[in-house]
């Protein structure tokens, strides 16, 4: 649960006056505050319709919203000159300054994180190949190991389907398959298109090529 009490730019929040009034005779009971504050600054009384304030500083300093929305107008806070003699009493823009600074740092952080994680998202680690055509004479397989040698990609899971061996001496079409996967958690996609065209190269037939997850 987040701190709501944290100190405010350095200052202690329970030195900060700074929170809503509810004035009972003109509140009407209409839950609004209670229902747009998110910092649990206030409860509801259901047995006499009234809004009650019960943990004041948990209230954002500077922040009015629950009184800008009130359609009676029965919430009020202190004026706005408080807050810029605070700010100059305790030099608050000078930690602002230092604050900003390590905002910044976070956020830069935390995008290049969140930019790191979708590139990895994006990679494409394992792809379903599927081939059909005649294989007997077209020694395939000992190119496709010519194509992976030396290189950070392997073919896993292969079968190649024959309907029967004598089809096969008459070139009767044949299914290959196999997945296409990186061994460095690298891109594949890139030597899949060498594998299409290797297929293309020896008259043969793509007939399934998917990423898998």
């Amino acid at each position: 649960m987040p701190d709501f009490k944290a100190p405010w730019h350095g200052i202690l929040r329970e030195e900060i006056p700074w929170y809503p009034t509810v004035d009972p005779e003109t509140c009407i009971g209409c839950t609004l505050c209670f229902a747009t504050c998110g910092r649990d600054v206030y409860d509801f009384d259901y047995d006499n319709h009234l809004a009650v304030i019960t943990d004041p500083y948990n209230c954002m300093v500077g922040c009015s919203t629950c009184g800008t929305v009130c359609p009676s107008a029965a919430i009020t806070f202190p004026s706005a000159d408080l807050i810029l003699r605070i700010e100059r009493e305790h030099r608050v823009l000078k930690v602002a300054r230092k604050e900003a600074r390590e905002k910044k740092d976070r956020l830069a952080a935390v995008r290049a994180r969140a930019a790191a994680e979708d590139a990895i998202a994006r990679i494409t680690e394992r792809v379903h190949i599927g081939v059909a055509g005649e294989f007997g004479d077209k020694a395939f397989l000992a190119r496709l190991e010519e194509l992976v040698s030396g290189r950070p990609f392997d073919l896993v899971d292969l079968t190649l389907h024959v309907p029967t061996v004598q089809g096969a001496r008459e070139h009767t079409p044949s299914f290959m398959s196999f997945d296409v996967v990186s061994t460095e958690q690298a891109d594949v996609a890139e030597f899949v298109t060498e594998v299409r065209q290797l297929v293309r190269q020896n008259d043969l037939v793509l007939i399934d090529a998917q990423a898998k997850g």
